[in-house]
C-alpha cells in the first residue's frame, strides 16, 4: 500500500481527498490511500520524522506551506521564489517540496479564457497572493498591484515580489477603486471578505477569486451580471491536484474530470447538507 494525505489546520473541509481518491480509482491504482491529517506548525516536524517508507507524498494547506520549507531536503526554485511548497514528494529517504498551486492559477484562467493579462490587481497578502504573483509573471506580466488592509503585513509577499523580479505596488482598500483599472482582478481574500466590495470590483473586465464555497460569491456574482469572466477557487484547486498526482505517482494519465466531477459533487452536497 502507497499512501499520501493533506495536511492543514483546519483540515476538515479540505476537497483533497475527494480529488486524489477519484484519481486513483480512475487510474487503477487500488492499493494508493489518500487522507486528511489534521496538523499545525508545532506537529509538522514530528509527523514528517514519523513517516515510513510506504509514503508517496503529501499536501499541505494553511498553515504549513511556508513552515514546511527549512525540514525539506531539496526544494524547487518555484516553491523557493513563492517562499512556500503545497507539496512534498517522499523518494528515496529524501523529501522533496515543490508548489503547484501557481500551475493550478494558470491553467484554471487558460481554462476559462482569460488571455494573459497586460495589468492586474491581487487582493490579500497572504501565502495564496505570493502564488498568484508568480503565476501572473509566468503569463508575462512584470509588475502588479497589492491591495492589503496593513502593508506592514505584507512584507512576505513584496519579498515574493522581489525574488520573481516583479515590481509590486502595494495599495490599501481604502483607495481600491484607484487599482481596478486592470485587465485582471485576483482576489486571495477568504470567502466573503471582499462583499464589501462588491460594487467597486462589478466592472473589472476578468475576476478569478479563489473562494469556492459559497460560489458565486458576491463580488463574482456581480462581475459575471455585467458581462466579466469569472474564475472561481474550485479549478485551480482541481488543476493544482493534478499536478500533484502526477508528481506522486509519476504517471501522467490522470482523469481530470473524474476528479472534477467526484469536488463537484462534494461541494453540492455539503452546500446541501446546511440548507
Amino acid at each position: 500500500m502507497l499512501r499520501a494525505a493533506v495536511l492543514g489546520s483546519p483540515i476538515a473541509h479540505s476537497l483533497s481527498p475527494y480529488l486524489h481518491r477519484a484519481a486513483y480509482e480512475g487510474m487503477g491504482l487500488h492499493d494508493w490511500r489518500y487522507e486528511a491529517i489534521e496538523c499545525d506548525e508545532a506537529g509538522l516536524p514530528g509527523l514528517l520524522d514519523g513517516l515510513d517508507a510506504d509514503w508517496a507524498g503529501l499536501s499541505l494547506t494553511m498553515p504549513l506551506k511556508r513552515a514546511v520549507l527549512p525540514l525539506l531536503d531539496t526544494v524547487s526554485e518555484l516553491a523557493l521564489q513563492v517562499g512556500g511548497a503545497n507539496t512534498v514528494i517522499l523518494r528515496d529517504g529524501a523529501r522533496h517540496g515543490d508548489n503547484t498551486d501557481v500551475y493550478g492559477i494558470v491553467r484554471a484562467l487558460a481554462e476559462a479564457g482569460v488571455a494573459p493579462p497586460a495589468s492586474a490587481t491581487v487582493l490579500g497578502g497572504g501565502a495564496t497572493a505570493s502564488s498568484a504573483l508568480a503565476a501572473l509573471r509566468e503569463l508575462g506580466l512584470g509588475e502588479a498591484t497589492l491591495v492589503v488592509r496593513d502593508p506592514s503585513r505584507a512584507a512576505e509577499t513584496f519579498e515574493t515580489a522581489e525574488r520573481l523580479d516583479m515590481s509590486l505596488t502595494v495599495q490599501t482598500f481604502d483607495k481600491l477603486d484607484t487599482a481596478l483599472g486592470v485587465d485582471l482582478v485576483v482576489s486571495t481574500l477568504p470567502s466573503g471578505a471582499a462583499d464589501g466590495f462588491t460594487e467597486s470590483l462589478a466592472d473589472v473586465p476578468a475576476f478569478f477569486d479563489v473562494a469556492y464555497a459559497p460560489w458565486p460569491t458576491r463580488p463574482a456574482a456581480a462581475v459575471a451580471e455585467r458581462g466579466g469572466t469569472v474564475v472561481g477557487g474550485f479549478p485551480m484547486l482541481l488543476h493544482q491536484a493534478v499536478r500533484q498526482v502526477e508528481m506522486m505517482t509519476g504517471r501522467a494519465d490522470v482523469p481530470v474530470e473524474a476528479m472534477r466531477e467526484a469536488g463537484k459533487s462534494e461541494i453540492v452536497r455539503r452546500a446541501a447538507s446546511t440548507e
